[in-house]
């Protein structure tokens, strides 16, 4: 008889009919396949995801899908900021409980997991692991566009109270046009570079106050008004990007092109 390693899988409890039915589909994630954590002797390792998975728009409690996989299955392994290695199902549990941190490891199954496989379907507290990352609870909360979480509790109050320097939140739009008027006419190129990145991280504004910086004498103040309007759904904005698609630098209209076709 194959000697079998034990995982647990974490998924919300509305998907636990399913599984218990068709077992674990193969998700995409970059490749297709299921995630998982070996089931080790600390419960709150084991189940150490659980708090920074429900971050994702998961509905309702999260439940915890027991699955055993023959001891030589291919897998791959890894800490999530770093390259999985591949392995084999009792080699993962042998690496991982030999860690004196696991925290932030995982396991990816390269294919779906089988109805077979799934060994039971158990509730779990809500409150177990960690969120953002390991050790993060005490640490200055980050709040660069890469970092934030958009939508999230408390989400507007945390950027309002440790605004990023780069990725706001941005001043209101009177003050931009406040900073743009007093950098006189035609204007100083770094004081409306300034504002103009502010206004890009918006998804509307003040076109019309904007449109006259599309005959400004730096081809940089051209650019990034490309930039900063866009991807604007105010009106006007696809006739403004016709004037700058025939810019005489050749960036302008570079920076046009991009926008209207990504690929």
């Amino acid at each position: 008889m194959p000697r079998m390693a034990t995982f647990v899988h974490l998924t919300p409890a509305a998907n636990a009919p399913g599984i218990r039915r068709s077992g674990i589909r193969a998700a995409r994630s970059g490749a297709r396949g299921v995630y998982c954590f070996p089931v080790l002797p600390s419960y709150t390792l084991t189940h150490q995801w659980l708090r920074e998975l429900a971050r994702f728009g998961h509905r309702g409690p999260m439940t915890a899908v027991h699955l055993r996989l023959d001891d030589a299955e291919p897998v791959l392994v890894g800490h999530y900021g770093d390259r999985p290695r591949a392995d084999t199902a009792a080699g993962a549990v042998r690496r991982i409980a030999a860690l004196a941190d696991p925290r932030g490891w995982e396991v990816f199954v390269p294919r779906a997991v089988a109805a077979r496989e799934v060994r039971a379907v158990r509730a779990v507290p809500q409150g177990v692991g960690w969120r953002y990352r390991p050790d993060a609870h005490g640490r200055r909360p980050c709040t660069c566009f890469g970092c934030r979480e958009r939508g999230g509790y408390g989400a507007r109050r945390l950027r309002e109270r440790l605004p990023h320097p780069v990725d706001g939140p941005a001043p209101p739009p009177r003050v931009l046009l406040a900073r743009i008027a007093a950098a006189g006419d035609p204007g100083d190129p770094a004081e409306l570079r300034a504002a103009l990145h502010w206004f890009g991280l918006r998804r509307r504004g003040p076109l019309p106050e904007l449109a006259r910086l599309a005959a400004h004498p730096d081809a940089g103040v051209r650019e990034d008004l490309v930039w900063a309007v866009g991807h604007w759904t105010t009106p006007g904005v696809p006739a403004l990007l016709d004037t700058l698609a025939a810019d005489p630098d050749p960036d302008v209209r570079d920076a046009v092109a991009a926008l209207r076709d990504p690929a």
